[in-house]
């Protein structure tokens, strides 16, 4: 190969791999199809999308120019119908996966909690502990109560806390999780208890917003007034 040769090839590899493309942005329909582009890539990026960017710019470009497509729109559909459907899946079995590795990790930690100093464990298996016992009243299910709290997952990362927003929180007793219904009940007005709950008291094998599957929580709880009765 001569030197021309090799020196167009070096500089066709340095245009194709550099991460960013040299581009008059001159006029305006330039630098509105720029940034319609970067909001497109952006989108893709966020999303994860695998898709090669030869092919969505050809198509753009085809559309665009009302040429002739590589595809029928039912094409389009039943391809956009598989991919949606594969990592449908794919996001399902990883669910599953991470869903039974909290699992385990929880009936670990809760085997391990269970024997230690000031840990109870009821019937249905919620374990707690008092930090502070206070000498008001107890809530029955159906009252509002006004709370403080904080939520951790096991390994430490802070979903959710009252104390963080400095502002506490008011709610009917029997409209939350299974495992706070049954743990607040034992809180006379003035406590501060920790709560462990396993994923069956609390979101379960789905989980919800910052909870992954199956996750056991572990709840710092201060109970500050019975406000209402059902």
């Amino acid at each position: 190969m001569n030197t021309l040769k090799r020196c167009g090839l070096v500089l066709a590899v340095l245009i194709f791999t550099t991460n960013t493309w040299a581009i008059e942005l001159d006029t305006e329909q330039k630098k509105l199809g720029y940034i319609i582009g970067m909001d497109i890539g952006k989108s893709l990026r966020d999303q994860g999308t695998d898709v090669d960017l030869n092919s969505l710019i050809a198509a753009i470009r085809a559309t665009y120019n009302n040429q002739e497509l590589a595809m029928t729109v039912e094409e389009a559909g039943q391809v956009r119908k598989e991919y949606i459907e594969k990592m449908q899946a794919e996001k399902q079995a990883e669910a599953a996966a991470a869903g039974q590795t909290n699992l385990v990790a929880g009936q670990k930690f809760l085997a391990e909690n269970a024997t230690k100093e000031g840990v109870q464990t009821t019937a249905s298996g919620l374990q707690y502990k008092v930090v502070t016992m206070g000498t008001g009243a107890k809530p029955a299910a159906t009252n509002t109560v006004k709370v403080h709290y904080r939520g951790t997952l096991l390994d430490g990362t802070e979903f959710d806390s009252s104390y963080a927003r400095n502002e506490p929180i008011s709610f009917a007793l029997n409209r939350v999780i299974p495992g706070w219904t049954e743990g607040v009940q034992l809180m006379p007005i003035g406590s501060k208890f920790m709560f462990y709950i396993a994923p069956d008291l609390a979101y379960g094998e789905g989980g919800g917003g910052p909870i992954p599957p199956n996750s056991t929580l572990v709840f710092e709880v201060e109970l500050l007034d019975i406000e209402a009765s059902e």
